[in-house]
């Protein structure tokens, strides 16, 4: 019973991220917003840290973090876009990741020898989101940045959905069943 009121809990502090979204869009005050962005960074840090060092890492879980957080920035940027601080191309370039690994996470599913591939976070995609954030940020505080910031995602996105994707055909690989006399990839590797 503990480790899942744990879980609950860990999955609440995930999900407050989007209650943080809606009162960005409802409040205009820069420092209000800059103090709800490093809310929703220090929710994403408090839950990655109690999930990996407490052992509470879970299906749900791995599942609610991502999206509370994708919630959470493209609604930010989007609230941008509206009051006309960022450009449609400009969010366009700083959600390419989080819409290409989430296509990406459908097919998974829906293609039979993805489904048993087990999902996780990635150093790239974590340098992206720090990225994202330091975007948000520097409209709020910085505006000369925001271009570079803008730019730096947009090229760190790409490595890191490639990165992704061949992450995700190795792990299939492994997992491939194979025929009779054939070499397992292990084996492969060694004949090499």
């Amino acid at each position: 019973m503990r480790r899942r009121t744990s879980l609950a809990l860990l999955n609440a502090l995930s999900l407050s991220r989007l209650p943080l979204a809606a009162v960005f869009v409802t409040t205009k005050d820069p420092p209000a917003r800059v103090g709800l962005v490093m809310g929703a960074a220090l929710t994403d840090f408090l839950d990655g840290y109690i999930a990996r060092h407490k052992h509470l890492e879970s299906y749900w879980g791995a599942l609610i973090d991502p999206l509370a957080d994708r919630g959470f920035v493209m609604v930010a940027l989007a609230s941008f876009v509206v009051e006309g601080k960022l450009t449609p191309t400009d969010f366009g370039i700083l959600v390419v990741r989080d819409v290409a690994t989430g296509l990406g996470f459908v097919v998974a599913r829906v293609v039979p020898q993805f489904r048993p591939v087990m999902f996780k976070a990635r150093m790239l995609g974590k340098v992206v989101t720090t990225l994202q954030l330091g975007a948000l940020l520097s409209v709020l505080v910085a505006p000369k940045l925001v271009r570079p910031l803008v730019a730096a995602v947009g090229f760190t996105a790409l490595a890191a959905v490639v990165d992704y994707s061949l992450a995700v055909w190795r792990k299939r690989a492994r997992r491939a069943p194979r025929g009779p006399g054939l070499p397992t990839p292990t084996e492969e590797s060694r004949a090499v």
